[in-house]
């Protein structure tokens, strides 16, 4: 990985599954956020699960939320591998495995910090929501404007990405 100038950012032109999926996510963890702070600490446990998700969708490629958004009809913008033994497309949404990318790194890192913050403001210290809230505000503006502040550090640290326009 060489180091890189200029903007990453995604395709914002329509609304695809990738999108979706962390439009929905930051949703999640904004409003869990607030729900910790305001009504029981346990709804740190919806910021857990969305965390877990996110280190599973990097590392399998299985996307629960992916899946359910497929089953509606919505189409990713990364393509679908064929399967090897008949050539026809997954039955499930599958996020690209082959190679670590820069849209990976993302989900590997989102999903690592969200874990270990919400277990954080659950057990020591509602401080924690704060960065919660951060995290998910920012997916919710990725999912908007196309723009991250991980994903343009790890761009110019020279992630290769998949699933971007250059500026």
């Amino acid at each position: 990985m060489g180091k890189r100038s200029g903007l990453y950012l995604v395709k914002t032109h329509l609304w695809y599954l990738e999108r979706l999926v962390w439009l929905v996510a930051g949703i999640d963890v904004v409003a869990s956020s607030i729900l910790t702070r305001v009504h029981s600490p346990n709804w740190t446990f919806s910021i857990l699960f969305v965390g877990i998700c996110s280190i599973m969708v990097a590392l399998t490629g299985f996307c629960v939320v992916g899946n359910i958004l497929r089953l509606f009809g919505v189409k990713p913008m990364l393509p679908q591998p064929l399967r090897k033994d008949d050539g026809k497309r997954r039955i499930f949404y599958f996020m690209q495995t082959d190679r670590w990318y820069l849209e990976r790194y993302i989900y590997i890192f989102v999903g690592v910090n969200l874990s270990l913050s919400s277990m954080l403001a659950r057990f020591s210290s509602q401080g924690w929501l704060f960065f919660t809230g951060f995290v998910g505000t920012a997916t919710i503006v990725f999912s908007f404007t196309g723009f991250c502040i991980m994903a343009n550090l790890l761009y110019r640290l020279g992630a290769e990405p998949r699933l971007c326009r250059y500026i």
